[in-house]
């Protein structure tokens, strides 16, 4: 009796390990290129939002679907800078990340001339694509810089619309194309052109 009872324990304990082996394993994920300090209140740079169980020692980083989130952002400026021309440069093959469709839509950006331009104009949009690389439907705006006139912000939102129906449908491959039909992505044009300086020239 006193055997099966050691050996119950014995038994008992071996799961108890494994479990834990096994739920420290789940939690050592790759965040790389994510951030992946744990959040703290004297933590001043990016972190994760961490959770511990009851017995945890370490700060436990949840399990996240990377990289595709509810909303996708992206900013893009009428004169990129010079670190980050790459970026703008259009894809040469068929999209299958993130990266690429962002690289995509940057280089689709075409402005108003600068006869019609606002020096700072800033805009904001949000569509959704389909699985075939298609919209779903027109640019909405969502912010406009305050203060500019109706014409202005009709002449950029025809702008932005112009320039995204000129590079669809996007050729996306069979995963993205899945990963991305209607989420919202959101956009945000910033016209950051010198336009006073070019006008004062002869």
């Amino acid at each position: 009796m006193l055997r099966r009872v050691v050996i119950c324990l014995a038994l008992i304990v071996l799961g108890i390990s494994a479990g834990h082996a096994a739920e420290r394993r789940r939690h050592q994920i790759n965040p790389v290129p994510f951030a992946h300090t744990p959040c703290s209140v004297l933590e001043e740079g990016p972190c994760t939002p961490s959770y511990c169980g009851v017995f945890s020692t370490w700060p436990c980083i949840p399990e996240m679907n990377y990289p595709y989130g509810e909303n996708l952002q992206l900013t893009i400026m009428t004169v990129p800078p010079q670190d980050q021309a790459e970026k703008y440069k259009k894809p040469d093959h068929d999209l299958d990340t993130i990266g690429d469709l962002f690289q995509a839509l940057r280089s689709c950006w075409t402005p108003p001339s600068a006869d019609d331009a606002r020096g700072g104009m800033q805009m904001s949009v949000r569509f959704s694509f389909k699985r075939s690389g298609e919209m779903i439907g027109a640019p909405r705006m969502t912010f406009a810089t305050s203060g500019v006139p109706a014409d202005t912000r009709t002449t950029y939102l025809n702008a932005i619309d112009a320039s995204l129906k000129g590079c669809l449908p996007l050729k996306f491959s069979n995963g993205l194309g899945g990963a991305l039909a209607g989420r919202p992505i959101a956009i945000r044009y910033v016209d950051n052109r010198e336009l006073g300086k070019q006008a004062e020239k002869p």
